[in-house]
């Protein structure tokens, strides 16, 4: 059984634990600069920066994803924009990631947003099709990244 609930300033350590875990899957861990004491000085004031969800499958915590709002002066409207999906390497094939993209899904139809972006490494085919399963769909934009502390 998959429950999804939003995230305690009680969950922040196993937050931080599990995003150093799709970084090391990402081979990426050298670029995680937050902590857990970021995390929730970030995540639990009158205005949050972010906001997450974790699964747990049969009571193990089993993934997580997180997110921020945001505003597109295009659109006119609130969206909503996934930081990060990750589901444990040995909870995969569960729906397990499914039920974490629903669960955001719904969550922004209560609220009244009706778009959700989030960006994929392009050679990530499985998340792509995993994606593409769901029904969105892949915009060909690339991302730049502009490291301000180089100037």
């Amino acid at each position: 059984m998959i429950e999804i609930r939003k995230v305690t300033e009680d969950d922040v350590t196993v937050l931080y634990d599990l995003i150093m875990a799709i970084a090391v899957h990402h081979q990426q861990q050298q670029y995680v600069l937050t902590c857990p004491e970021e995390l929730l000085a970030a995540g639990f004031v009158k205005s949050p920066k972010y906001g997450a969800h974790l699964a747990e499958y049969e009571g193990t915590t089993a993934g997580f994803i997180s997110y921020t709002h945001d505003y597109s002066i295009w659109l006119g409207a609130d969206y909503l924009r996934i930081d990060d999906l990750y589901v444990l390497d040995e909870f995969r094939g569960n729906k397990i990631g499914e039920a974490l993209m629903n669960h955001v899904a719904e969550s922004c139809k209560a609220q009244g947003i009706d778009k959700i972006k989030w960006e994929v490494q392009s050679d990530n085919l499985q998340a792509i099709r995993f994606y593409q399963r769901l029904g969105a769909e892949l915009n060909s934009k690339g991302v730049f990244t502009w490291i301000l502390n180089d100037l």
